[in-house]
């Protein structure tokens, strides 16, 4: 099995060996060589020269180096900080958000987890440097903050550092070797009593500032079905059958900063169910079927226009 080529932009074992000779038999320069791997991918003999085999050695080192920054021209390089590139990386995200393979909601966790968390510990951080520190910054955020703010920082860092990687900064992601973060929820997870359940509910429907809100409905559905508060806003009428099931969950309502309300498909097929109603619930959408809803709107629309901060119906 033959030996692996050297990395790209990166080389072997340099040689000296000397130039000529004076008359007292000394050599007059030293030339340095070594086999370079260009960008190309093809292996060249890089070659300097010096008044000594030290300077020999570092004319060619400096050569090669110059070379390696040359090939890995664009936007980034090793030397590049590390808030110049999470610029250019959230640039990109946002482009996806256009494209529809993003939410807005996502790069707005992306941009405060950087702004809050991240830059502070390593924005001056220039790329070449990063490999070392990547983990000392996720474990103190862990520490410091919440594990769960550590691995959406994690994922942050990992967004960055795999755009760098790409661009030919540097030749490996860090983050790979970051260790895994892992934590106990702080209290196990329970369903509410049934006392618990009529008391919550009681509370709303005598709160003023609940109704107005048109809370109660929206907590008896969420109880109801168990989808998640994105997910019951999305739900329109035209989505319902109001007899035996009820269709749920295949949208999501994600408030974006600044963007309003979006209606966005769920993230895999395991989303798209149809969930059972039961009577009480199918009774409290019928009533509210019967105060003149249209079926393109949504069954909650007063939650929704605030979430879009705007008095016209979020689609």
């Amino acid at each position: 099995m033959g030996r692996s080529p050297l990395p790209i932009g990166s080389w072997g074992l340099i040689r000296t060996d000397p130039i000529g000779r004076d008359e007292k038999g000394k050599p007059k320069r030293h030339r340095a060589r070594a086999y370079y791997r260009d960008f190309d991918g093809v292996t060249r003999l890089v070659e300097a020269s010096g008044r000594t085999a030290t300077m020999a050695t570092h004319n060619v080192r400096q050569k090669m180096q110059n070379r390696t920054l040359a090939g890995r021209h664009g936007d980034l390089t090793s030397m590049s900080r590390f808030a110049h590139a999470s610029e250019l990386w959230l640039s990109k995200v946002d482009a996806m958000v256009k494209d529809g393979r993003r939410s807005p909601g996502t790069v707005d966790t992306y941009r405060r987890q950087l702004k809050n968390h991240v830059l502070p510990a390593m924005g001056e951080v220039r790329l070449g440097e990063t490999t070392p520190l990547v983990d000392k910054v996720v474990a103190a955020i862990k520490a410091d903050v919440s594990a769960a703010t550590a691995k959406s920082c994690r994922s942050v860092i990992s967004g960055v550092m795999g755009l760098a990687v790409r661009y030919g900064a540097i030749t490996h992601n860090p983050v790979r070797a970051v260790e895994r973060i892992e934590s106990k929820p702080k209290k196990d997870p329970r369903a509410l009593t049934v006392v618990e359940r009529v008391e919550l509910l009681t509370q709303l429907q005598e709160d003023p500032r609940a109704r107005s809100r048109d809370l109660p409905d929206l907590v008896f559905f969420m109880l109801a079905t168990g989808v998640r508060i994105g997910e019951a806003l999305a739900v329109t009428w035209s989505q319902g059958r109001l007899r035996r099931r009820h269709r749920a969950d295949h949208e999501h309502a994600d408030p974006g900063a600044g963007e309003g309300s979006l209606r966005k498909s769920t993230k895999s097929r395991a989303g798209e169910r149809t969930l059972p109603l039961p009577p009480s619930a199918v009774a409290v959408l019928r009533r509210r079927f019967m105060t003149g809803a249209r079926l393109d709107q949504a069954l909650f629309p007063n939650i929704f226009r605030r979430l879009s901060g705007s008095g016209q119906r979020a689609s």
